[in-house]
């Protein structure tokens, strides 16, 4: 049989090669793996054919723009285990996939090293000559003309140890590897990737409300009041300043004080009873500025290296022009009034909810799709998204793929504190980040367990974790007339153990501790029913422990990222260690989970986990406070008084300084 021929027969076969369990990947390609741009995707696959056949794998890729694939060749870690790697250098929609086949030039050359008679090894060799043959119909100029001699002697010579060394000649079999045909290939679905900027791995957030920033009390405040706390907010190290909903409120069933629901004169209503008669969503509220007031607000801030993100709330109130101008967007009772919006135990009275199903939801979707389009008109690059779970699945893929094929550098942020599986797939639909039940773990061990999940877990392809120990919404049952050192601990854990977190604004770092009763978690006095007026300058504000945490994060790598999270035993329970890492930076975490009393104990390291396997002297360096302490071996002895600390943040390095 000629080499022709043969070549031939084999492209007829079926695939023999298998390829199996492929990582990463989401469901199996129906959804995309997350990366910012810059970072790594490593890829590994079991790739494996029948008997003792040898197998060469691929990794191919291409990113946004690119018409044609960039292959890799993968490496074999053993067990029939293969790996590469490849660099997403750009923002957009990237695939990836895997090629194998059956690996004859390398089947070969292992059995021709075995043969130790002439004659085997002559018979060997020509069969060698024959795959080199295979070869050279792939190739062309100065590789062909290498090939054809290389088949060539190993078909003709007859010395055996010459024919054991043109055996042996690597560069000539992995020319002819090169260009083999590739038989009895598999090839993996193309899987899907989505890159994003880095603002969608790291920040921290500040939120907010431009009504509550005016400088006289009882005065409404204005999108140049907020101005004035740009630098402020800045200087205590935040990336992303969010602001609630900035639109018109409607005045039918508007909300009073403390959640009531009636209103009084002089009440200002919540900002999510979107929608009067000066305008819906693309509208500003008149007393908040003018939409140049704005842009000039996103341009300051941008002067700053600073965002400006906004919340997005698909929901309407009463008197929303939607309401009569689309009356067939909003479910009927029987009665033909429409029902409020509810989230038990919550009931909000001045929304009304919008219905997706909807005969008429073309022009729906459109229309909310418009309504981001106008904020990305206006520079924002960032949007919150209000309560996403109680909308379509369908709808968000839709709605988010459509922006990014527009619009790729826009990053959302679920907020949804709802069912695990609703949060998940809500990620898995193209939420750059979501809200977490961080808010409401408090132990060691469900803080561990947690983050394990979050860090650790093949979730983390899609699911970014952006960690809040308070909202507008939420006064968690720990912070309620607690002490400030309950939410420094708070403020610690969020910025060191997520890449991504966030606070509320004026309310955490002045200790706003009281809840409206003993029930809700709702606060006192909530400046969602009324303008507030913060004392930002008042002594005993966390703004200084907040700016000093802010700037180790932006000081350090190790910091700005999830996926190296690593925890650290202690043998007390209110001590909780753990290390972040990337490269030589290495930040050790020992947070005091006590915010009344002083507590110590003896902390193990897992020195493999910080790089410092083998160490027997180890320095640490507290960011915090600046003290420094030589350590020896893995296990050191700890303490922590949360009037003066809340934790160490601790530099690691070997040996003493």
């Amino acid at each position: 049989m000629n080499e022709f021929t043969r070549a031939a027969v084999r492209e007829t076969f079926a695939p023999t090669t298998a390829i199996e369990n492929v990582a990463p990947q989401v469901d199996g390609g129906r959804f995309a793996v997350k990366r910012v741009e810059g970072e790594e995707i490593a890829v590994t696959a079991d790739c494996f054919a029948h008997g003792h056949e040898r197998v060469a794998c691929e990794l191919r890729y291409r990113g946004p723009g690119d018409t044609q694939w960039s292959g890799v060749p993968m490496e074999p870690l053993g067990n029939d285990l293969w790996s590469a790697r490849f660099t997403v250098d750009r923002i957009g929609a990237w695939q990836y996939g895997i090629v194998c086949w059956v690996d004859h030039l390398a089947g070969w050359r292992d059995a021709f090293l075995r043969r130790v008679e002439a004659e085997d090894i002559r018979l060997a060799a020509r069969a060698g000559a024959e795959l080199a043959a295979e070869s050279v119909a792939n190739a062309d100029g100065p590789a062909r003309e290498q090939l054809v001699a290389w088949a060539r002697h190993l078909r003709d010579e007859a010395d055996p140890e010459r024919l054991r060394g043109l055996a042996m000649d690597e560069p000539l079999l992995a020319l002819a590897r090169q260009h083999a045909p590739r038989a009895g290939a598999s090839q993996t679905v193309s899987y899907p990737a989505w890159v994003d900027r880095e603002r969608a791995r790291c920040g921290a957030w500040y939120e907010a409300f431009p009504r509550s920033m005016a400088a006289e009390p009882g005065k409404h405040g204005t999108f140049a009041d907020l101005e004035g706390h740009l630098e402020r907010i800045r200087a205590m190290g935040f990336d992303v300043l969010y602001l609630p909903p900035i639109h018109p409120i409607g005045r039918t069933r508007r909300k009073g004080r403390n959640n009531a629901t009636a209103s009084e004169a002089g009440d200002v209503g919540s900002p999510w009873g979107i929608g009067a008669r000066e305008g819906g969503h693309t509208a500003i509220h008149p007393e908040l500025g003018t939409a140049a007031d704005f842009r000039r607000l996103v341009a300051a801030a941008r002067a700053l290296d600073m965002e400006i993100a906004l919340d997005i709330a698909f929901q309407v109130a009463p008197d929303h022009p939607w309401v009569t101008q689309h009356p067939e967007w909003f479910r009927r009772r029987p009665d033909g009034s429409v029902q409020y919006a509810e989230n038990p135990p919550k009931k909000y009275e001045d929304i009304y909810p919008i219905d997706f199903e909807t005969r008429d939801w073309r022009a729906l979707w459109q229309a909310l799709r418009e309504v981001i389009e106008h904020w990305i008109g206006e520079g924002v690059e960032i949007f919150r998204v209000d309560n996403p779970h109680t909308k379509p699945f369908a709808f968000w893929e839709w709605l988010i793929a459509a922006v990014h094929r527009e619009h790729p550098r826009v990053i959302f942020l679920a907020e949804a504190f709802t069912r695990p599986r609703v949060m998940h797939r809500l990620a898995k639909l193209g939420f750059s980040q979501s809200y977490t039940y961080f808010t409401w773990r408090e132990t060691r061990a469900e803080l561990t367990e947690y983050f394990t999940e979050l860090a650790l877990s093949s979730s983390r392809e899609y699911f970014r974790p952006n960690c809040w120990p308070n909202t507008p919404d939420i006064l968690p049952h720990h912070l309620r007339n607690a002490p400030p050192e309950a939410f420094a601990i708070r403020l610690v854990l969020a910025a060191t153990l997520a890449a991504n977190y966030g606070i509320y604004g004026p309310a955490f770092e002045l200790a706003e501790n009281r809840p409206r009763d003993d029930v809700s978690e709702e606060y006192l006095a909530s400046e969602k029913y009324e303008v507030k007026r913060w004392d930002v300058e008042r002594a005993g504000s966390l703004a200084p422990l907040i700016a000093r945490v802010n700037a180790i994060r932006h000081a350090h790598p190790a910091l700005q990222s999830d996926w190296s999270l690593a925890f650290h035993g202690t043998d007390n329970d209110q001590l909780m260690g753990y290390s972040k890492r990337a490269g030589d930076d290495r930040i050790l975490a020992v947070v005091n989970l006590d915010p009344l009393n002083v507590q110590s104990g003896w902390i193990t390291l897992d020195l493999e986990a910080l790089g410092l396997e083998g160490a027997s002297e180890i320095t640490v360096e507290d960011l915090i406070t600046g003290e420094r302490y030589p350590w020896r071996g893995a296990r050191n002895f700890v303490m922590l008084d949360p009037r003066k600390s809340p934790a160490h943040l601790f530099a690691a390095s070997r040996g003493h300084r």
